[in-house]
């Protein structure tokens, strides 16, 4: 849909937008058709660091090369207040999934900065990262709140990302044991732990299940759980070995309040009980809503 302007979005996405579609226009650069499966440019994603003024600017095309990458660096560093990084991504796959394998800068740095707090955190194309970082503060500091920590305790942060809650941990934890599965977001975690000085952290890259069963051999055990998984939840394996492990607390951070509930049913039948609910508002004037659930085990 060709629209001008969005009230919900950052307003450099604004500028972002028109230059592409100068780019778009003047070099005759193809729309990928999810009907056809033909065409070059299939997705922008943008990247803003609030408090820093940093921007990414994400292409994604079906192509390996994109058309004139040259002059559209030329329009964006024109129009585009505060850009800091140009990436190329290959995504030549039919698929619903945003991102390729293959990602290449094309303009400026690997990364951006964003801060949050005190903390400062590095965060390159593929990493996950909270977009509304106002308000990613007031969530983190809740999840803080809730795992009321004293500094004697283990903490996994599970579906880490960029490591930004285990950073948040760290200060207050004893030893915070951070998982993802993609790679890149963890080396951006272990950069992000030096650059904050935080030796506490320690980050590993696989699936979530696994990757806590390998530790939990090892006799690796956590006080306090974190989960924040995408949309689809915690896999039941997940939670079979965190009841197994049981931790004191588990802090559940949720984008999907249906996967949520199921969860939480799961986790009650398993000795651990809800027992304070926060919601925060991160996508205002959209009905999507992120969910702080603090569960605590049940006495047995």
């Amino acid at each position: 849909m060709d629209l001008d302007y969005c009230y919900i979005q950052h307003p450099i996405n604004e500028s972002i937008v028109k230059s592409i579609k100068e780019y778009v226009e003047c070099y005759n650069v193809n729309i990928y058709n999810e009907t056809t499966k033909k065409g070059v440019l299939r997705n922008i994603i943008t990247g803003v660091g609030f408090n820093t003024g940093d921007v990414m600017v994400i292409l994604v095309t079906k192509t390996k090369e994109l058309p004139f990458e040259n002059k559209l660096v030329e329009i964006l560093r024109k129009n585009v207040l505060g850009l800091k990084s140009v990436v190329h991504n290959v995504n030549n796959k039919v698929t619903n999934i945003i991102f390729g394998e293959k990602t290449k800068v094309i303009f400026g740095s690997e990364k951006i900065e964003e801060q949050i707090g005190d903390l400062k955190f590095n965060i390159s194309a593929q990493s996950f990262f909270q977009i509304n970082t106002i308000q990613t503060k007031v969530l983190y500091e809740k999840v803080l709140e809730f795992a009321d920590l004293k500094g004697l305790e283990n903490v996994f942060d599970l579906y880490c990302g960029t490591g930004s809650i285990s950073l948040f941990l760290a200060r207050k934890a004893k030893k915070v044991y951070g998982v993802e599965i993609v790679e890149k977001a963890v080396h951006d975690a272990k950069e992000n732990a030096t650059l904050n000085q935080i030796a506490n952290a320690e980050f590993y890259v696989g699936e979530a299940g696994k990757t806590v069963e390998n530790l939990y051999r090892k006799g690796i055990t956590a006080d306090v759980v974190i989960v924040d998984p995408p949309r689809r939840g915690c896999d039941q394996k997940l939670l079979d070995i965190i009841v197994n492990m049981n931790p004191e607390k588990i802090v559940y951070v949720s984008c999907n309040p249906a996967t949520l509930a199921r969860d939480l049913a799961y986790l009650n039948e398993k000795s651990y009980k809800a027992i304070e609910v926060q919601p925060v508002d991160l996508f205002p004037h959209t009905s999507h809503v992120e969910t702080l659930i603090k569960l605590r085990r049940k006495n047995r």
